[in-house]
């Protein structure tokens, strides 16, 4: 099994965004993708937790699109009224769990006690990065509140430290990491400051049924049902050219897919074509 590294790097937008096509209503920082860097004692690095993004506005939690979340008056106790960003997380591999419960209405008091909210930054400090790390500590040392957190923040060396660190983080169920430009403000919208590194893996499936598409690709393929060596089916049904799509890989072969982890079934994550590996026989 391979790792892809993401490097495909995202415009840099200095002003708010509010399009629909960011989905960005309460204006918050985004990341871009991993570059590259050459002088990595410029960054901060942390985990990528695989947890429900939350915007704290002093009284109130948001997701990302703005929805509220509501939160047992246990859970924010201490809390500053100040704008707060970070990660509702229970442990790696379980975002099918906090993700049920930030859905919910109202959900019960014993589903919060597992929760933390782990802090990434806050939003309307004006110190740079490396000054909100600090800020962050004193706040949640100021709380103490086993539910409020932060994520830890590290510094790596060189390209080969930081590949290291993502190994080991992916094989023990993570979902990769994030750079912060230490010397960086807080800047709404997409940023170049801000990158996150996720692994793509790579593996092999057999073809077992052609699904038709809808709109766009009426009378085209949709995806493809296959099915692993052990036995798991499931659909992929991005990555294709138009061509593709027109003439879909044969019922029968395999095809190589990549995928960013797995979820608490096994079933890949945005698994999407890549090639053909081998066609089908053909008698």
């Amino acid at each position: 099994m391979h790792i892809f590294w993401l490097l495909i790097l995202a415009f840099t937008i200095a002003s708010p965004i509010t399009t629909a096509a960011e989905n960005n209503p309460l204006n918050i920082q985004l990341a871009t993708t991993y570059q590259q860097e050459a002088d990595f004692n410029q960054y901060w690095v942390s985990e990528k937790l695989d947890g429900v993004r939350g915007y704290w506005d002093g009284s109130q939690m948001y997701t990302r699109r703005g929805h509220r979340i509501n939160l047992p008056t246990f859970f924010t106790k201490n809390w500053p009224n100040k704008a707060l960003e970070g990660e509702l997380w229970i442990n790696r591999g379980q975002f099918e769990q906090i993700a049920a419960i930030a859905n919910k209405m109202q959900a019960k008091d014993y589903e919060w006690q597992k929760v933390k909210f782990m802090l990434f930054d806050i939003p309307t400090h004006k110190g740079n990065f490396s000054e909100r790390i600090t800020s962050m500590r004193n706040i949640v040392l100021n709380a103490n509140n086993r539910h409020l957190q932060m994520i830890e923040q590290y510094r790596v060396t060189d390209n080969a430290q930081l590949g290291k660190w993502l190994e080991i983080t992916t094989s023990a169920g993570g979902e990769g990491l994030m750079l912060h430009k230490a010397q960086a403000y807080y800047k709404q919208g997409r940023s170049r400051n801000v990158m996150k590194l996720k692994p793509f893996y790579d593996a092999e499936a057999l073809v077992i049924a052609h699904l038709p598409g809808k709109g766009k690709y009426l009378n085209k393929l949709g995806a493809l049902r296959v099915k692993t060596n052990d036995g798991l089916i499931f659909k992929v049904g991005s990555g294709f050219s138009d061509v593709e799509r027109e003439n879909p890989p044969p019922i029968g072969s395999i095809i190589t897919y990549k995928y960013s982890g797995k979820t608490s079934k096994g079933v890949p994550r945005f698994a999407s074509f890549l090639r053909i590996r081998q066609l089908a026989k053909v008698d």
